[in-house]
């Protein structure tokens, strides 16, 4: 079946924009048994709605993160476990708000123009299975209204 999305973008506040998008993107995902096809249509929601640098999903394969679908510009295909912000997130299972990259501590530069970043753990059944990193262009974009709204935004 072939279908088109439209994505209403409405709210000042960033918690309004969260709170009109999660539902609008459980409606997407929600019935699509693709992975990589949820993963795809969840990066273009949040890259068009908060206008991220870089968004998108690194898949656990094996003993490495491999890049999944993103929006933004060219990034690093393979990441190690408890490396960069990333796998750091992968090892630890837990949200990682970075507010200047430039400042945490093995941090991987896929693009020198990313000033901050998050990456929220995909866990299923106990384990992580995938990490979503959103980046900014911008210092200390992120905090904990992103972590909140980006922890249940993983649940769907």
């Amino acid at each position: 079946m072939i279908m088109s999305e439209n994505l209403i973008i409405k709210g000042e506040s960033k918690r309004e924009l969260y709170e009109n998008l999660l539902p609008q993107i459980k409606s997407l995902v929600e019935g699509e048994t693709d992975v990589i096809a949820n993963m795809a249509n969840i990066s273009a929601c949040l890259k068009d709605t908060f206008n991220f640098w870089w968004v998108g999903f690194y898949r656990v394969v094996g003993d490495e993160l491999v890049l999944g679908p993103f929006q933004g510009p060219l990034a690093c295909t393979r990441i190690r476990k408890g490396k960069g912000v990333c796998g750091t997130a992968w090892q630890e299972a837990k949200t990682i708000i970075v507010p200047d990259v430039d400042a945490f501590p093995g941090h991987i530069a896929c693009s020198s123009l990313s000033r901050s970043e998050i990456v929220v753990p995909v866990i299923k059944n106990g384990s992580v299975v995938a990490v979503l990193d959103v980046d900014s262009e911008k210092l200390a974009t992120f905090d904990e209204t992103d972590k909140f709204y980006l922890e249940k935004l993983v649940d769907c």
